[in-house]
């Protein structure tokens, strides 16, 4: 990496200087980071804040465009280059920046950027910067580049050079013909390193994509990302099922075949007229069955490759799970490249279109909400431990919770599901899936998740029914915070009652929102030890005489900054213990 000149340096932190001045006059701490053309950070406090590792405030951004869902790899390339800067920054005691690039494509490239000040220790760089990359990854992954820092580190990629850090050679498009020779002299000469990591690390994965089949088996103890698991044991390995793959796991669950062409009949050949809905699954059509049965069926999207593995997933979860609360399949068909689920019908649809509509929340006074808080409890309560096994739901949201003709809740969408087996009480993944707003923090930044992070998901869904309002674009209020923390903000100043629907101002008893409310708060607590269990849950919706210990503080408030076209690269922060997303123009 080219280390830049004094007189870079200086105009980057002169700079920053200048913007901290102009945005945060007479304050006591504030923090600038510099961006243009080299990263840069100026901070200023009335307290001594030399060596101590700080992980907020927070900023994070992206750029506007989408990362192609069918490149398969990106997942496995990107988690490789990420760990080796990391290890990179972090190797000795003299920290220092690192710049790495990964080959995407033959003509693409990724460019990963990290670091830390030189006050802290490597341990605490360490864990800075994979604080850093979780919070990026929990509001803007998907998307071609972004960045988070915070007040010891920053962490940045893209898809083209940037900093004037890397080799400025095409970073999309690369012509056919006669190559540009001085062009890859510069970069065999200056990113010798990053070339050769990166292809280790490509070589690394293949080689463990390839492992014998009996390794494959010692490790289904450890819930490997790619395996889906049956009731048996068995494990399938890869990103890919055939056909035949998935016949052999369906049948083995004794679920019943249906017909293509009784489907096809059913559904008046998939018309647009019985679209219910589109999920990442794929659609969703609703069918009436010879006998007059209405069903719902999932229709897997022939391009999806993560649609296949939800497939299986469902299928080998869901088939053996019994259980009022939660939404029962019916059978599945295997013909002509269809997949397809057939699911019990739902005709009051998911709790979103009724809870959010907006005439719709009226058809839900507080009993019938108390009733379907209740309901979700005892299908999470029998995931987690009445089950044969014990199952995360891992994407538990108000849309995958369906209503039958008496509303009662049903849970739904197993695909991101996991099995946990025996004493197991939580795994690590690095393919974060579900949906942000709902998901715990642990598991959001780290990749950890266990049946705390399912009750989590349920505090959240909990304090959605409630307030009517919707946690995921609350933080686009004045505010800028989440419904959770502006939860327990009002709660924490005896104003409780001001978070509930005004729809439910004559049918609520007002003892039992606010006991709701405390149960919510309970629920999203950031230590996932402090969290109840869905057991303890039920117990405390069901008497009012149980004592509810005090609620910590949420995890942590998600605000949201909008960069505006043109507008300078310099930004700052002047509040703390807050996350901020940032929009950014894409290149």
């Amino acid at each position: 990496m080219a280390s830049a000149s004094a007189e870079i340096c200086s105009s980057c932190v002169n700079s920053a200087i200048q913007t901290l001045m102009a945005a945060c006059p007479n304050q006591k701490e504030a923090i600038s980071w510099g961006g243009n053309p080299v990263p840069c950070i100026v901070r200023y406090a009335n307290r001594y804040f030399f060596g101590s590792l700080e992980l907020s405030p927070t900023r994070a951004g992206y750029n506007t465009g989408i990362l192609d869902p069918s490149f398969r790899q990106f997942d496995q390339i990107w988690s490789g280059l990420i760990n080796t800067v990391i290890r990179a920054s972090t190797s000795s005691s003299r920290l220092k920046p690192e710049a790495e690039t990964a080959d995407l494509t033959s003509t693409q490239k990724m460019y990963v950027f990290m670091q830390c000040t030189p006050d802290v220790s490597p341990s605490n760089c360490r864990e800075c910067l994979k604080k850093c990359v979780g919070y990026y990854k929990s509001c803007c992954y998907g998307y071609q580049g972004g960045y988070a820092r915070n007040p010891n580190c920053l962490f940045r990629w893209d898809l083209y050079p940037y900093y004037n850090i890397f080799p400025q050679s095409p970073p999309f498009v690369m012509r056919k013909g006669k190559e540009n020779t001085a062009s890859r002299t510069v970069i065999v000469t200056i990113v010798p390193t990053a070339i050769f990591l990166a292809l280790v690390i490509l070589i690394l994965t293949i080689f463990c994509f390839r492992k014998p089949k009996q390794e494959v088996k010692k490790e289904i103890g450890n819930i490997q990302e790619d395996q889906s698991l049956d009731w048996a044991g068995r494990a399938t390995v890869g990103n890919d099922y055939s056909d035949k793959d998935i016949q052999g796991e369906v049948t083995s669950q004794d679920l019943p075949l249906i017909r293509l062409d009784v489907i096809n009949e059913a559904t008046k050949q998939f018309s647009d007229e019985n679209k219910l809905g589109q999920g990442g699954f794929g659609p969703v059509y609703r069918g009436t069955l010879e006998d007059g049965k209405e069903v719902a069926v999932k229709r897997l999207s022939r391009t999806s490759g993560q649609g296949q593995r939800e497939f299986l997933n469902e299928v080998v979860l869901i088939a053996r799970l019994q259980h009022r609360n939660l939404v029962r399949l019916l059978g599945c068909c295997l013909e002509k490249n269809e997949k397809l689920l057939i699911y019990e019908y739902m005709p009051n649809k998911s709790l979103d279109v009724i809870l959010f509509g907006s005439r719709n929340g009226v058809l839900l006074d507080w009993q019938r909400r108390l009733s379907i808080i209740n309901g979700i409890a005892r299908g999470l309560m029998y995931l987690h431990e009445d089950s044969r096994l014990r199952i995360i739901h891992r994407d538990l949201k108000t849309s995958n919770i369906l209503l039958d003709y008496e509303m009662n809740p049903k849970i739904s969408d197993f695909g991101m599901a996991r099995i946990f087996d025996g004493n197991q009480s939580e795994a690590n993944t690095n393919r974060i899936v579900g949906t942000y707003g709902y998901m715990a923090p642990e598991y959001a930044m780290a990749g950890l998740f266990s049946v705390k992070s399912d009750v989590f998901s349920f505090g959240v869904l909990l304090l959605e029914i409630i307030s009517g309002k919707k946690n995921v674009g609350f933080h686009l209020s004045e505010e800028g915070e989440s419904l959770y923390t502006f939860a327990w903000k009002l709660w924490s100043d005896g104003q409780g009652l001001e978070l509930m629907d005004p729809m439910l101002e004559k049918s609520s008893v007002a003892t039992e929102v606010l006991r709701c409310i405390h149960i919510g708060l309970l629920c999203v607590q950031e230590d996932p030890a402090d969290r109840p269990t869905m057991s303890s849950v039920l117990h405390m919706l069901a008497s009012d005489t149980i004592t509810l210990p005090i609620p910590k503080q949420p995890a942590f408030s998600i605000g949201r900054f909008v960069a505006m076209e043109g507008q300078s690269s310099n930004q700052e922060v002047c509040s703390v213990n807050e996350l901020t997303f940032t929009v950014l123009s894409a290149r």
